[in-house]
């Protein structure tokens, strides 16, 4: 089965109202629709934008406001979805659960339907500067194109959950990503190859570019999308269908072929998912 992913590298800067936002994000899923993309990606923490628009008093929202557009912000993706038939990966959006704050991923179906996924391992900067609260637990997501999981920026980082998904049957992980310079960026970057490589997947991957002056903690992005194979003989030497240019406003695509998947698992040049030795080192239960 093949079937094309296109990833957002969105571009954060100030926005006077919510429908400013509404404008920019279907310009980006109009142009995945016009290279007929079945997956649309943004980045994590890209709806931070919408605390640009300030208060009464000109003053920029603050983290705790930004679970009051949930509804319109789901409601705005949803209804995308729906009108251009395509899967999106709608980033993160933080919510408020039971008066914690929770960055989480939202896939929107052609068909109406909303899926989530929370962010599982929170980077230190979010814990101390917005008190944000981790994902319990992990799920993969059945489409029309088969299984995949979303695993947000510095879950990529730990091999144990990426090993998880994989086997609860996800050929292709979509991570959203939010980091604020080189270091950031080159862990996210450098640990998505390896989870390719590890558990012979697809990685779909981008970032936030730009910058939000009066927003707390998105004054900075570094970021570049990139769609990410196993190291075999199929795939791209280094392991890469398609990447963007650092920091620009743009959305790259390319093609996922999950036979080439199964091909490799089964007899590539390496067949690292078939032979890891669980009889010395447990595997996920």
């Amino acid at each position: 089965m093949k079937f094309r992913v296109s990833a957002v590298q969105y571009h954060l800067h100030t926005i006077a109202s919510f429908e400013d936002f509404a404008r920019q994000s279907e310009h980006y899923i109009k142009t995945a629709e016009e290279f007929e993309a079945d997956f649309v990606l943004f980045p994590e923490f890209f709806t931070t934008q919408l605390m640009s628009i300030g208060d009464d008093q000109g003053e920029a929202l603050t983290i705790n406001d930004l679970p009051d557009f949930t509804e319109r912000y789901r409601q705005l993706f949803q209804d995308f979805a729906k009108r251009y038939g395509i899967h999106i990966i709608g980033g993160t959006h933080v919510i408020r659960r039971e008066g914690k704050l929770y960055n989480v991923a939202h896939l929107f179906y052609p068909d109406g339907r909303i899926a989530e996924q929370a962010k599982i391992h929170i980077t230190p900067s979010e814990i101390t500067g917005w008190n944000m609260g981790a994902g319990e637990d992990l799920q993969v997501f059945e489409t029309d194109f088969g299984t995949i999981a979303m695993l947000t920026c510095y879950d990529i980082e730990f091999p144990e959950i990426v090993r998880m998904a994989k086997a609860k049957g996800a050929d292709v992980i979509f991570c959203p990503s939010c980091t604020d310079d080189r270091h950031g960026f080159h862990r996210v970057r450098y640990t998505s190859h390896a989870r390719a490589i590890e558990n012979q997947v697809y990685v779909v991957l981008t970032g936030t570019v730009g910058s939000l002056p009066t927003v707390d903690l998105m004054r900075a992005n570094f970021g570049q999308a990139a769609i990410i194979t196993p190291n075999d003989i199929p795939f791209p030497p280094q392991g890469l269908l398609a990447e963007g240019e650092i920091n620009n406003d743009m959305i790259v695509t390319a093609d996922l072929d999950l036979d080439l998947l199964y091909q490799v698992r089964e007899k590539g040049s390496v067949t690292t998912w078939r032979d890891r030795r669980i009889d010395l080192y447990p595997d996920w239960k």
